[in-house]
C-alpha cells in the first residue's frame, strides 16, 4: 500500500518504479549508465583508455596522501543528474542503491584492504543546517550497515565554509579546500582508513582529507565514491 502513495523512484533518471521494486535503477538506465570497469588507475580507480597502462596521467605526475581508491559509476551527465537529486532536492533514499552498488563491485576489495572505520567526508555546518543531511554521510551509513565496518561520523569535521568546487580547476580546489578540515580529538588512529565521498574528480577534497587522517596517525587511507571522473 506505502508503494502506491509514495512509490520508490529510480535513482538515475527519477522516474516512479513498478510497485514492489527497490534499491535498484530502472531497465532503460541500467542500460546506459556507466560503471566504473576496468581498465582503470590502480591508484584513483578512474578508468583509462589504455590497458597497458597502470596509473592515469594524474597519478603518473602527482603523489598521493590516499593509497588507493574506488568507484561504482563514470562521472556522467547521468549520474549528474542522480547525485544533484540525491544531494539537493532531498532523495536521501538513493544513498541505499549507491551504497548497493559500491558493495557489489567493491566487497572483496573493501575486505581485502582491511577497512576498520569509515569516514565520510564532512560537510561545513552551515550546509548541513541549510540541506538537512550530509550526502556522504548517508552513503557510509549504508556501507556500514551492509559491509559491518564500523562507521565513525564524528572524526572528520569541516571547520572552513568553501566555495563550490565544481566551477574550480585542480590548483584552485587545492587552495580552496587547504586547511578545510579539522579532526576530532577523540578519535583513535587506526590503521586502515575508509573515506566515503559521493564524487571524486580532481580529487582535491579526498587529498586533503586523507592528509590530515595521515597526519594523526592512520597508517593507510582508502577511499570510496560513487562516482568518478574520467581518466586519461
Amino acid at each position: 500500500m506505502l508503494d502506491i502513495f509514495y512509490p520508490h523512484r529510480c535513482p538515475i533518471c527519477d522516474d516512479v518504479l513498478p510497485v514492489g521494486i527497490d534499491c535498484t535503477a530502472c531497465v532503460k538506465c541500467e542500460r546506459i549508465v556507466q560503471k566504473a570497469v576496468r581498465p582503470y588507475c590502480m591508484k584513483c580507480g578512474k578508468p583509462i583508455g589504455d590497458e597497458r597502462k597502470e596509473f592515469c596521467t594524474d597519478c603518473e605526475k602527482r603523489e598521493h596522501f590516499y593509497l588507493q581508491g574506488k568507484a561504482a559509476f563514470v562521472y556522467d551527465k547521468y549520474m549528474q543528474k542522480s547525485i544533484a537529486a540525491f544531494k539537493y532536492r532531498g532523495r536521501r533514499e538513493y544513498g541505499n542503491y549507491y551504497a548497493e552498488q559500491i558493495v557489489k563491485k567493491h566487497k572483496k576489495w573493501i575486505e581485502t584492504i582491511g577497512a576498520q572505520c569509515l569516514i565520510p567526508v564532512p560537510i561545513h555546518r552551515e550546509r548541513y543546517r541549510k540541506r538537512g543531511y550530509n550526502q556522504a554521510e548517508i552513503i557510509a551509513k549504508c556501507l556500514s550497515e551492509k559491509t559491518g565496518v564500523s562507521l565513525v561520523s564524528d572524526a572528520l569535521f569541516r571547520v572552513k565554509k568553501t566555495t563550490a568546487q565544481k566551477k574550480l580547476d585542480r590548483q584552485e580546489r587545492m587552495g580552496n579546500l587547504r586547511d578545510a578540515f579539522a579532526l576530532s580529538e577523540r578519535w583513535k588512529p587506526v590503521a586502515n582508513v575508509l573515506l566515503i565521498d559521493d564524487i571524486y574528480t580532481t580529487g582535491a577534497t579526498v587529498e586533503q582529507a586523507a592528509k590530515i587522517l595521515k597526519k594523526a596517525g592512520a597508517q593507510n587511507v582508502y577511499f570510496l565514491t560513487i562516482s568518478i571522473g574520467q581518466g586519461i
